[in-house]
């Protein structure tokens, strides 16, 4: 244990991101658990059912339709709320005010909704053109969104959103 925590002293920045993805963790389980309750349950009934609008293009078989838009939008909105609270308090130990930081999360979390609930009617696609079976295909796509989500809220909570505890000057 001594020596984790001189590499934590050594490495602040890194050991802060391997946490960041570690207890990501929580919102990616999260996520897959509403996701396949979603596709198998909730929204089953509406995969027949095209979807387009703006930038979302639910309107192929591979794409789940109307029930792949509307799980893979739920998914991300209750996986980014608990993300929220993971992040800001065992992560980045962040003193922002909550009405502050949950603000700026809210933009953070609107951009990644849109990203990950556009990103699935292409990627499947792509997925499937590869030959990857149909089954699977939904879980790597998200797979493939959890990709880009940490790429995009990393820094954005780190230097926006919630940056940490103010040192005493």
């Amino acid at each position: 244990m001594k020596g984790l925590k001189q590499w934590k002293e050594n490495h602040p920045d890194l050991y802060e991101f391997i946490i960041f993805n570690i207890l990501s963790n929580c919102a990616t389980v999260t996520n897959f658990v509403v996701m396949w309750i979603c596709t198998g349950f909730v929204f089953k009934g509406l995969k027949e059912i095209p979807f387009q609008a703006w930038i979302f293009d639910y309107t192929t078989r591979e794409s789940l339709m109307l029930c792949g838009f509307l799980s893979f939008l739920v998914a991300t909105a209750a996986a980014q709320t608990v993300n929220f609270f993971v992040q800001k308090n065992l992560v980045f130990h962040s003193d922002a005010a909550f009405g502050k930081a949950a603000w700026k999360y809210a933009v953070l979390a609107v951009v990644l909704v849109l990203v990950s609930t556009a990103l699935p009617a292409y990627s499947q696609g792509w997925l499937i053109g590869l030959g990857i079976p149909q089954g699977v295909v939904p879980t790597l796509a998200n797979i493939l969104n959890i990709l880009v989500q940490v790429v995009i809220s990393y820094p954005t909570m780190k230097f926006w959103v919630m940056p940490g505890k103010r040192k005493a000057e």
